[in-house]
């Protein structure tokens, strides 16, 4: 028996998130870029460093050692303090694929980050849940990180 979807919205997730960052949008970006990469954590606070290289084509992923690792995707999009565009599966271990936003824009007293996540697939309920959840933890540090000079690292690359 093959299992179908009964409409379009069980084949797609769509999250969208306004965060307000009182930094500026070259020290955001950056902030962004190192919260992405090598200070990655999961929303339960372990570390889970990721490398990300922030050219077009630049891979996003996990790297165990030994050759062993996690691509979550491919930067499609980088312009520099103001656009990150991320594909692929991300963190999703079955027919799933995704598109990430994150567009940075300055606002009175720092930067607005409109960020957006369009995936299409076979996304399990619990995990559709769960990714609003993970993707304001991710933006809460990387505002924390901007907001506080010492949080900052510049290791993302």
């Amino acid at each position: 028996m093959i299992a179908t979807a009964a409409k379009i919205e069980d084949l797609t997730l769509s999250i969208d998130q306004e965060i307000h960052v009182k930094a500026p949008l070259d020290v955001t970006f950056d902030s962004l870029l190192e919260q992405l990469g090598s200070s990655m954590e999961t929303s339960a606070g372990q570390a889970m460093p990721m490398k990300i290289e922030p050219w077009p084509g630049g891979r996003w992923y996990r790297d165990l050692g030994d050759g062993n690792g996690h691509l979550w995707g491919h930067v499609q999009a980088i312009k520099r303090p103001t656009l990150l565009e991320i594909f692929g599966p991300l963190m999703m271990s079955y027919a799933a694929t995704s598109n990430v936003q994150y567009r940075l824009s300055e606002e009175a007293g720092g930067t607005l980050i409109k960020f957006h996540h369009l995936a299409i697939g076979a996304i399990p309920a619990d995990r559709r849940e769960g990714l609003g959840k993970g993707w304001a933890y991710i933006a809460a540090h990387a505002k924390e990180r901007a907001e506080t000079p010492a949080g900052r690292k510049n290791t993302a690359r």
